[in-house]
């Protein structure tokens, strides 16, 4: 199992050269993908604001995601929001913070080209 980012999970399922070939491989040997709802509130609103341009809308990326056997669209719970909060990391956004957390709790790799998370969590791959 692993935990994508938001960048990662867009270049996954959109833009999959992007991924570098460590993150292709963790990804392609993973038996299950996690993919955070923050995330998907994140691109949702990234394209809202017109900072992101996909080739489909969130709606049908979620759709396509749901479609896919290995994928786990995992809610954010209080568990996790709390355990975003208690990390100890001076980094501020939301989003990251939360993903972090998930990984944390479900104790497996985390996939990001983010070099802040990278250098925080210990299990990223990238």
């Amino acid at each position: 199992m692993v935990v994508l980012d938001t960048s990662v999970l867009i270049y996954w399922a959109l833009i999959p050269d992007a991924l570098s070939e460590q993150a292709s491989t963790a990804i392609a040997a993973a038996e299950a993908i996690v993919i955070s709802s923050i995330s998907i509130w994140e691109i949702a609103l990234k394209v809202k604001r017109g900072k992101l341009e996909l080739p489909l809308t969130p709606v049908e990326l979620v759709a396509k995601l749901k479609a896919t056997d290995r994928v786990r669209i995992e809610p954010v719970t209080p568990v996790i929001w709390l355990a975003s909060v208690d990390l100890d990391w001076e980094h501020k956004d939301p989003a990251d913070r939360t993903i972090v957390a998930s990984a944390n709790l479900l104790q497996c790799p985390l996939v990001t080209s983010d070099l802040a998370i990278q250098s925080f969590y210990p299990a990223a791959i990238w």
